[in-house]
């Protein structure tokens, strides 16, 4: 698919602010998140980005999906605030498919933003620092999640259980009871606790390479997920295994980027941007996995691609690909990717298996690291 004919498409302006709104809600939310006592009325202000993200999502998802990525592993302004927006994010996502009510929803959300608040400045001291947490760091990071909750209540938070949630983020409950049984704040700090960990383990810092998404999963959830992970197990259903805006290895060779998630989680919408000697190509070449080879052989970390991509022209080449797709199966041409649909409302999910991305390959199933 030529990208001079992505050009013409009508949607170039939609795109182009599409990823200008990312960025500057990037932004924004980093000088919220670093001063918030000079913000008048901060839980106001957290209240319209916490809108502003929603309407980003709901414009695309799967777009909303790749600049989350492409932000765990290249932001600017901070891995605080990143952090921070990838974990809300993807909070958002996972309550629309739990069918959380709106109270849950939201408290979840705004726990995600603001969770970290406590350390915003050690934590983006932390991400660059190459040694060890000094054992004064270790007692901060111990203590941030009830010092963050006190800073809330300072801020004129009055939210019970946002503030709860962002107290207890870092406690880690045994995935005995199903979901829907739990109290509200367990079921909103188990789900914050897999997001937190997911989104940090994606994350390159000075002191470590980013692990693939694929890795990740698996160090939280392991080869088999059983139905008291339900989040995990909804984590893989929703996001996938190569989730829009991450790297892969064919097995023809070629290194592609994730344009759009599939119907099963380990066959996405691709474009190949490297060739078997790591030659970049001159135009992406699109290949819908689902449909046949090549296939996804694995997962690769950030860090282990170097290659230039215009993201606008990348977001806007799988929107293109993807209506393509739907226009054939609409009028019974060869069937592609779907677009991808949730998995359902809050219930215990049933067992199931994390699907191989690759018949070899690592088996990252050692212990994680803390969550900063």
């Amino acid at each position: 698919m030529s990208t001079e004919a992505l050009s013409r498409n009508p949607h170039d302006e939609e795109y182009e602010d599409l990823l200008s709104l990312w960025s500057d809600l990037e932004s924004a939310l980093s000088v919220l998140l670093s001063r918030p006592g000079q913000v008048r009325d901060f839980a106001a202000k957290l209240r319209q980005f916490d809108r502003w993200l929603q309407e980003l999502v709901a414009h695309d998802i799967d777009a909303s999906l790749y600049l989350m990525f492409q932000l765990a592993s290249t932001s600017t302004v901070g891995y605080s605030a990143s952090h921070a927006l990838v974990c809300g994010t993807l909070c958002h996502i996972m309550a629309r498919e739990f069918g959380l009510p709106d109270h849950e929803r939201n408290a979840l959300v705004r726990a995600a933003l603001t969770m970290n608040i406590g350390m915003t400045q050690m934590q983006d001291e932390l991400a660059v620092q190459r040694e060890a947490p000094t054992p004064a760091q270790q007692k901060a990071i111990a203590d941030h999640p009830r010092k963050s909750q006190d800073m809330l209540e300072h801020l004129d938070i009055t939210n019970d259980l946002w503030l709860d949630v962002v107290g207890q983020h870092h406690g880690r409950l045994a995935a005995a009871a199903p979901l829907a049984e739990l109290p509200a704040l367990d079921r909103l700090t188990r789900i914050l606790g897999t997001i937190d960990r997911y989104a940090a383990m994606i994350s390159p810092r000075k002191s470590r390479a980013g692990r693939s998404a694929t890795d990740s999963v698996r160090a939280l959830v392991g080869q088999e997920i059983d139905q008291r992970d339900e989040v995990g197990l909804m984590l893989v259903r929703t996001v996938g295994l190569c989730p829009p805006g991450t790297f892969v290895r064919l097995d023809n060779g070629d290194t592609a980027i994730v344009l759009r998630r599939g119907d099963k989680p380990n066959m996405p919408l691709v474009a190949s941007v490297l060739d078997a000697a790591g030659a970049h190509l001159s135009e992406p070449k699109i290949h819908p996995t689902a449909q046949g080879r090549p296939h996804v052989k694995s997962a690769l970390a950030h860090t282990s691609v170097t290659v230039d991509m215009n993201h606008r022209t990348m977001v806007r080449l799988g929107m293109y690909a993807a209506r393509r797709a739907s226009v054939l199966v609409a009028h019974g041409g060869a069937a592609a990717a779907a677009p991808h649909t949730g998995a359902g409302a809050l219930a215990p999910a049933g067992p199931a298996s994390v699907p191989p991305v690759a018949a070899v390959g690592q088996n990252p199933l050692a212990a994680h690291g803390g969550v900063v």
